[in-house]
């Protein structure tokens, strides 16, 4: 796992200059605030030249000052409690047409989700899918809507597909006892990471079992774990989990996983609509009962 711009920042201290110290300091102490600085902003807070800040962020390896931000915000994002997501957010939300605002940012996500998807790690996580002995779905929280959904298109796809659907570390660690080399387990979480979710990851990781990890970004605890990732930007809408990024990436996962299995898939469905039509599940007459 690569080291968070804290780290990075701590194990560099000796090399900046004296502004760039003044920087990094502020960084180290305040970095919930600066994450939201614009450089001339933090530049003018700590006493440099917004040329400085910039130069500083290109020093830690940072494509622009932006990139760094970015990083900033991603740790932000993950330990933010749900009352100060509502304060962070209510100026975006409320400064204009609420319907606009967050139809707007769920369209960002989709969209820088579609720009960096790893389209390698994408294919990898496919062709794990397709030799995994059994397959295990972990997600608790607003993460287990991720995961009940994965569930319900990937069991008409595999044999041996769990749902773990407890929120209890126990009962996770129980679901998944057996796991071991051969399986996969979907590890699916994203900020304030559950704890329950990371020690179930653990557990199968420890035992041998291949990790995917549906997170998103590398300071993500799943991240270490897991031998193949995909990444999906969550957003805080106030206390709302915006989740659209990464339905959208696991829609993409069950196309490209049914679409493998395309033969089987037929098969099923011919055999589903048999079985449909037979016990009348679905349509309506109004002779029916409800």
């Amino acid at each position: 796992m690569q080291k968070d711009i804290l780290h990075t920042i701590r194990d560099n201290m000796s090399c900046f200059s004296k502004g760039q110290k003044r920087i990094a300091s502020y960084i180290l102490s305040d970095y919930d605030k600066a994450a939201f600085m614009t450089a001339s902003k933090l530049g003018g807070l700590v006493g440099v030249s917004e040329s400085t800040v910039v130069r500083f962020a290109a020093l830690l390896d940072y494509d622009g000052y932006p990139a760094m931000q970015k990083a900033l915000q991603e740790m932000v994002r993950g330990k933010l409690t749900s009352i100060q997501r509502i304060q962070t957010s209510n100026d975006r939300l409320f400064s204009s047409d609420i319907i606009n605002s967050v139809m707007q940012m769920d369209m960002e996500k989709i969209r820088m989700a579609t720009e960096e998807v790893d389209r390698a790690a994408f294919s990898r996580v496919v062709d794990k899918l397709m030799e995994a002995r059994r397959i295990y779905i972990l997600g608790v929280r607003s993460s287990s809507f991720l995961a009940g959904y994965l569930h319900f298109y990937l069991h008409l796809i595999f044999e041996h597909v769990t749902l773990v659907t407890s929120n209890s570390a126990g009962d996770i660690l129980e679901s998944i006892l057996r796991i071991g080399p051969g399986d996969v387990l979907v590890g699916i979480s994203f900020p304030r990471y559950s704890k329950a979710t990371v020690k179930g990851v653990q557990f199968a990781y420890d035992r041998g079992a291949d990790v995917v990890a549906v997170t998103d970004s590398a300071i993500s605890p799943l991240y270490p774990m897991a031998s193949a990732v995909l990444l999906a930007q969550s957003d805080m809408i106030s206390f709302v989990d915006s989740l659209v990024a990464p339905f959208s990436l696991l829609n993409a996962l069950i196309v490209a996983a049914g679409h493998r299995k395309d033969a089987d898939i037929a098969q099923i469905f011919n055999r589903l609509e048999g079985i449909w039509d037979e016990y009348g599940v679905f349509g309506y007459s109004s002779g029916d009962e409800s």
